[in-house]
C-alpha cells in the first residue's frame, strides 16, 4: 500500500510540474526558441476574448507571425528550386499551413494593443500557390499510379496495390480527378488475390456423417481482407492465385476414465465451553461472582471420496499454403484442437463441519454418463474452425 501511495504521489508531482511549466511558458519564450507557430497559437489564446490587449502579447504575435510566414515561404521556394515532382505534396502542406495561420488571426483584426498601437500583419495570397501545388501533387501521384499499373498488368499484384495507394493520395487534393475512379477499380481488380480454402480428411479413422460435414463446412466469408478474397468451393470462372489446404491428419477419442481418491478434511472448531478451574479444582469466579468459562476447541474430521470422470477427443491438422502460379508450397502450420469432458462427484462420511469450501462445492454431485464419441468430435471440430481462421489470417501476408 505504501509503495502504491508513493507511486501515486510521484505521478501527481510530475503532472503538477508539467502543468506548472506549461503555465509558465509565454509566447515570448516560444518566439525566442524559434517555435514560431506555437508562439502564434499561445499569443492568440492570450488575446482572444480580452478587452484589453496586452502589448507584450500583441508584439509577440506580430513578430512570430512574420517569422513563421517568412520561414514557410523560403522553404516552399527552396523545394520548388529542387525541381523534384515528389516535393509538391510538401509544398502544398506548407501553403495550407500559411493559410490556416492567417485564418486563425483574422478574428482578432484589427488588433490594437493597450497603448493604442495597431499591429501590422502581412498576409500572403496563397490561393493560386496552393492550387498550383495541389494540381502538381495530384499529377505526381497519378503518374506514379500509372507506372505501377503497367507492372500490375504484367501480373505484379504488389504493384497494383501500390498504384491503388497512390490513387488514394489524390483524394487529399481532389474529389474527382481525371479517370482516377476507373484506375482504382482496375488496381483493385489486379491487386486482389483469390484464395481457395479446402479441407481434406487424411485421418485413418471412421467419422460419423455429422462430424464429416462439420469438418468440411468451413466458413471463409469473414476471412476476407482488403486485398484477399477467400472461397470455400472451386469456381471455374475464377483463376485462383493461392490454395489453402487444411489436412486433418489425426482424429482420436480417448476412452472414458474414472479416477477415485480419498482424502481427509480436518479443522479446529469451537464446540461448547468449559469452566476455568483454580489449583484446588474449583470453578473460578470473575469480579462479579460469575463462573468463568472459555470456548472448548476440538478437532473435527471428515473423509471425502472423490470421483473424477474424464474423456477427451483430439483433432490434429496441418494447414498448407500453396502458390498456384509456381505450384509450390509456401508454408505449413500444424494445429491441434481438443474437446474435454471432466466431471467431479464426491461423497463424505464424518463431521460435515470439517469440510473445506472446495469439498463442499463438490459434495452431492453424482456421476454423469460419458458423452458419446461423436459429441466430443463435433466439439473438437467446432474449436478447430476459429483456430484455423486465425492461423490463415496470421499468414495472409504470404499471399500477395
Amino acid at each position: 500500500m505504501t509503495h502504491k501511495r508513493n507511486q501515486f504521489s510521484l505521478t501527481a508531482v510530475i503532472a503538477a510540474m508539467v502543468l506548472f511549466v506549461s503555465a509558465c511558458t509565454t509566447p515570448m519564450d516560444l518566439l525566442e526558441s524559434g517555435a514560431y507557430d506555437e508562439s502564434v497559437q499561445l499569443a492568440i489564446k492570450k488575446l482572444s476574448g480580452k478587452k484589453v490587449k496586452k502589448a507584450k502579447y500583441v508584439d509577440a504575435l506580430e513578430v512570430a507571425f512574420a517569422k513563421a510566414t517568412e520561414r514557410d515561404m523560403q522553404e516552399a521556394n527552396r523545394l520548388k528550386q529542387e525541381n523534384r515532382e515528389s516535393n509538391w505534396a510538401r509544398i502544398h502542406d506548407i501553403y495550407q499551413r500559411i493559410e490556416r495561420r492567417q485564418k486563425n488571426i483574422e478574428p482578432l483584426l484589427p488588433l490594437i494593443d493597450q497603448h493604442g498601437l495597431k499591429a501590422d500583419f502581412l498576409f500572403v495570397r496563397v490561393d493560386n500557390l496552393e492550387a498550383e501545388a495541389r494540381e502538381n501533387a495530384a499529377a505526381y501521384h497519378y503518374g506514379r499510379a500509372k507506372d505501377y499499373l503497367k507492372d500490375a498488368q504484367n501480373g505484379d499484384r504488389a504493384a497494383a496495390r501500390k498504384a491503388y495507394a497512390e490513387l488514394e493520395r489524390i483524394g487529399e487534393y481532389f474529389r474527382d480527378y481525371r479517370d482516377e475512379e476507373k484506375l482504382m477499380l482496375l488496381a483493385r481488380d489486379l491487386g486482389t488475390a483469390h484464395i481457395l480454402v479446402e479441407v481434406e480428411n487424411k485421418a485413418q479413422a471412421y467419422l460419423p456423417r455429422r462430424v464429416e460435414n462439420a469438418i468440411q463446412s468451413f466458413p471463409v466469408g469473414d476471412l476476407a481482407s482488403r486485398w484477399n478474397v477467400y472461397y470455400a468451393e472451386p469456381n471455374a470462372n475464377i483463376d485462383f492465385d493461392y490454395k489453402v489446404v487444411v489436412k486433418i491428419a489425426d482424429i482420436r477419442v480417448n476412452p472414458g476414465l474414472v479416477q477415485e481418491r480419498t482424502y481427509e478434511d480436518a479443522c479446529e472448531i469451537e464446540d461448547g465451553f468449559e469452566y476455568v478451574l483454580d489449583e484446588r479444582g474449583n470453578v473460578k469466579k470473575d469480579t462479579l461472582g460469575n463462573d468463568i468459562k472459555v470456548p472448548r476447541k476440538v478437532i473435527v474430521r471428515a473423509n471425502v471420496l472423490e470421483s473424477l470422470q474424464r474423456k477427451d477427443a483430439t483433432m490434429q491438422a496441418t494447414i498448407e499454403f500453396y502458390d498456384l502460379q509456381t505450384k509450390q508450397m509456401i508454408d505449413a502450420q500444424p494445429i491441434t484442437a481438443n474437446a474435454l469432458f471432466e466431471h467431479y462427484a464426491s461423497t463424505f462420511w464424518g463431521d460435515p463441519r470439517a469440510l473445506s469450501q472446495e469439498s463442499r462445492n463438490r459434495i452431492g454431485s453424482s456421476p454423469r454418463p460419458f458423452p458419446a464419441d461423436e459429441e466430443l468430435l463435433l466439439q473438437a471440430a467446432e474449436k478447430m474452425k476459429p483456430a484455423v481462421k486465425r492461423r490463415i489470417a496470421d499468414r495472409s501476408s504470404l499471399m500477395i
